[in-house]
């Protein structure tokens, strides 16, 4: 026989891997954890160079497309179905309100049943589907069987996480119930604004607590924790982003990385800082070493990080799914008490 019967499959998840590989990064970037596909690391390759996903026709392929960009090409063939002589192919695909997609202005259909999606937004977000048929000829009696493949893809939009940066610092003081350090404080996050300001970035969240510590080597000593939050959204952040709207979470985690570096390098010259603000040797001293930074991720509303679902990009922020709703910056999405959000990406249940 030509064209179907009996051909080898790709063992299950592996062409998942490499749809997430090619997708992840919205727009044909790699991923060093490459997958191999059914064929061998070359071919492998050759689809992420070729920005294509190809179907599964045991189970439906995930595929993540960063908001704003298109999507790769969705094919209407598994791996293996590709690598053999297809007779009278027809393609008919539909999208997630069930639409035929032939003729919609922004999809790229070809006529080899490849499907790009462009200017991918929120409510794309669902499943395409697929359904290929061919022609079987029998080489002795040149009988003709009809063929029928169904391929779904779950399509889903990203946006990258919001960073911010959590700062944990201590100071040596000479006691607690003093008010020098309410004005030390006060003072140091007036510096700290003031050296990050031009990056839109400002200090939020901060706090500090004075403890009492008793040493075998120095006796009773105080210290200040200090905590505060390296935040991206100072004010005027928006118009950072109307200038930059297609990527404005890269645009302002690049300036808030530049913020909180900025910050570490004062940290590390603090004594010197601190001589030159107060004119003499300072009550108040930084205690080296003692400087910390940890990344806080956050997700816009209606976006959130499931692991367990979202494996192949379980670093994004992925549009909430039906059921489920995320109405703040937190990294998860909420399952509604009733299933009243029938749609991706909503911000309440209701």
């Amino acid at each position: 026989m030509a064209g179907g019967g009996g051909r080898p499959r790709c063992p299950p998840g592996v062409l998942l891997g490499v749809a997430a590989v090619v997708v992840a990064a919205g727009w044909g970037e790699r991923d060093e954890g490459l997958e191999r596909s059914c064929g061998d690391k070359e071919q492998s390759i050759d689809l992420i160079e070729k920005n294509e996903v190809y179907g599964d026709i045991r189970h439906e392929v995930n595929v993540y497309v960063k908001v704003f960009t298109n999507s790769p090409f969705l094919v209407c063939m598994d791996l293996a179905l590709s690598q053999e002589r297809i007779i009278d192919p027809n393609y008919l695909w539909t999208g997630p309100d069930g639409r035929v997609l032939q003729g919609q202005s922004y999809v790229n259909l070809t006529e080899t049943g490849k499907l790009m999606v462009m200017g991918f937004i929120v409510p794309m977000s669902g499943a395409y589907t697929c359904t290929l048929s061919h022609k079987v000829i029998e080489t002795t009696t040149q009988e003709e069987t009809e063929m029928f493949e169904a391929y779904k893809f779950m399509v889903y939009a990203y946006r990258e996480a919001d960073h911010a940066y959590q700062v944990s610092v201590r100071f040596n003081t000479t006691g607690c119930r003093l008010r020098k350090n309410d004005l030390f404080i006060k003072l140091l996050k007036k510096i700290l604004n003031s050296s990050i300001s031009h990056l839109t970035c400002h200090i939020t969240a901060s706090s500090y607590k004075c403890r009492s510590i008793r040493t075998p080597k120095d006796g009773l000593q105080y210290e200040l924790f200090v905590n505060f939050l390296v935040n991206p959204f100072a004010p005027g952040w928006e118009e950072v982003c109307q200038e930059f709207p297609y990527d404005c979470e890269d645009v302002t985690n690049r300036r808030v990385r530049q913020a909180a570096e900025r910050i570490e390098k004062f940290f590390h010259q603090l004594k010197h800082v601190l001589k030159s603000e107060f004119q003499a040797v300072p009550t108040i001293q930084y205690m080296d070493n003692s400087f910390s930074m940890t990344p806080i991720d956050s997700c816009r509303p209606g976006f959130g990080r499931n692991h367990h679902t979202h494996q192949n990009c379980a670093s994004c922020c992925v549009v909430c799914g039906p059921g489920t709703y995320s109405p703040n910056n937190e990294v998860t999405c909420q399952t509604c008490a009733r299933p009243e959000a029938s749609m991706y990406g909503a911000k309440s249940c209701h």
